[in-house]
């Protein structure tokens, strides 16, 4: 392997570039702020998909596909939404090249400028909602759940892998209803998923909350979230549904006909989450020796890598281990057996953990005569040797397996706890952002001047207003004015 990762407590952000390049994950494109996911990473990003997609299907959604290419009119339909997206927009102005006069490169042929412009899709609504007036007409249409796997653009200046990318994978649902309170009922139901799905697979505790009218979706009533705390004491939002209110369905006139004869706007949801998971998967748990992955995500759970002096040796130890994935294969763990004659063990020990494999079989000679294996964990970094006299070793790994998915999120849980602090003065608030970082929460007027204000002089944003917050008076940090409740402020990504 090459020389160490970047120590976090150094220099975070060189930390997770290096760690995103060296775990074979992504790296940079040819292409200026977009990235190539490569199949280490793009595995973890179908594991995390595959999950998704049989929550949204076990909630009642089906998946869909939508045009890459939005009619620039269609954007103009809805004001906040074109005022949110425009700065952000790539554009297809021709639709074709031709060869230039010295017959040396090809150049946009000025005769094949399109009538209209076309935008590369930044986010759905537009161009779903223009089809959902084909598709709604009556009651018995509603309500509509539909989903879409797909890649977006938003023309980013200042890209991370991962993170903030120009082009990205997500999905984003798209909902129709017949009452407001069924739309709000299924954008806070979506939450939720994004929470379970957070919580139990990706180990990630996060805080569900109502975005501020000044951070919310544009276009949108009400933004709710999940905001996820990182090991450098930033907040990431790793997910956002949007209850649209009836504001898409008047921008295209979608109306349907009601029990009573009546002809009424639907009420609309989207709801979304990126890849920008990924790096929330890499930021929580990771450590200066590599990736750290919770067991229900990891592309390989399980890696066993034999210890021999010559091939009559590895024969041997080939029999056991394909025996033991066997085992573990039949219930359904994903195992590798890496009998690569190229690398010594301990290059490949050290190349398992960078790409954060829970747990490692050593199987060598000596363990074949005492019938016994010497497994290490990831999440720990440490190991044993276990005898399998007695032992049923694809229990005990199951075992294992979940009690580092536990682990993983207790001290991802513990961590965000000890990042949450209450602040009441201006001061107090200003201190803990610059010399511990995390959630701070707050008192905050309630005005998006105050907000603006306090993001300009801290840097700091309301990541959300929590759903499980308490009701008490108290005093802005900032004007001193009265408050109803604390929010939650903290620097991001």
């Amino acid at each position: 392997m090459s020389k160490g990762l970047p120590k976090r407590s150094e220099d975070y952000s060189l930390w997770y570039n290096e760690l995103v390049k060296r775990a074979d994950l992504a790296e940079n494109s040819a292409v200026r702020g977009c990235m190539v996911i490569k199949p280490y990473g793009y595995s973890i990003w179908e594991k995390i998909q595959a999950q998704l997609d049989i929550m949204f299907k076990e909630t009642g959604h089906s998946n869909a596909y939508f045009p890459l290419f939005i009619p620039k009119s269609y954007l103009s339909k809805e004001a906040s939404h074109i005022e949110g997206f425009a700065k952000e927009c790539a554009v297809v102005t021709h639709y074709r090249l031709k060869n230039s006069e010295d017959g040396k490169s090809v150049i946009v042929d000025p005769d094949a400028k399109l009538e209209e412009e076309l935008i590369v899709r930044p986010t759905s609504e537009t161009v779903i909602w223009s089809t959902y007036k084909n598709w709604i007409q009556s009651y018995r249409d509603l309500p509509l759940l539909v989903n879409q796997w797909a890649n977006v653009v938003r023309w980013e200046m200042r890209t991370r892998l991962f993170l903030r990318t120009s082009e990205f994978l997500w999905q984003e649902g798209h909902t129709a209803h017949a009452t407001k309170q069924e739309a709000i009922d299924e954008t806070v139901q979506m939450m939720n998923v994004y929470a379970q799905f957070a919580q139990e697979f990706m180990a990630l505790p996060v805080v569900k909350g109502v975005k501020t009218e000044n951070e919310r979706f544009a276009g949108a009533v009400d933004t709710y979230c999940i905001e996820a705390m990182m090991q450098d004491g930033k907040a990431l939002q790793a997910g956002t549904s949007h209850f649209l209110g009836q504001n898409f369905a008047k921008a295209f006139d979608v109306k349907f006909a009601t029990k009573e004869g009546g002809l009424e706007y639907v009420w609309g949801t989207s709801w979304g989450v990126s890849t920008r998971l990924m790096g929330a998967l890499i930021m929580a748990h990771s450590d200066d020796n590599g990736l750290v992955l919770p067991p229900k995500l990891a592309p390989i759970q399980v890696v066993i890598i034999p210890i021999y002096r010559g091939d009559a040796e590895l024969e041997i130890l080939s029999i056991k281990a394909k025996e033991i994935m066997a085992k573990l294969k039949a219930k359904g763990i994903s195992v590798k057996f890496d009998n690569r004659d190229t690398f010594k063990p301990g290059w490949k020990f050290a190349e398992y953990e960078l790409k954060g494999v829970p747990i490692r079989i050593a199987l060598g000679p000596r363990d074949l005569e005492n019938n016994s294996l010497e497994i290490a964990r990831r999440d720990t970094l440490t190991k044993e040797t276990i005898h399998l006299d007695g032992v049923i070793l694809e229990d005990y790994i199951i075992g294992l397996l979940d009690e580092i998915q536990e682990n993983i999120y207790q001290k991802a849980f513990s961590f965000k706890n000890e990042m949450t602090t209450e602040a009441d003065t201006w001061e107090e608030f200003q201190s803990i952002l610059d010399n511990k970082g995390g959630f701070v929460s707050a008192h905050w007027d309630g005005t998006t001047a105050t907000e603006e204000k306090i993001k300009e002089l801290s840097k700091a944003t309301i990541r959300c207003i929590p759903l499980d917050r308490k009701e008490e008076e108290g005093k802005c940090i900032l004007t001193g004015q009265p408050s109803s409740g604390r929010v939650l402020f903290a620097r991001a990504y």
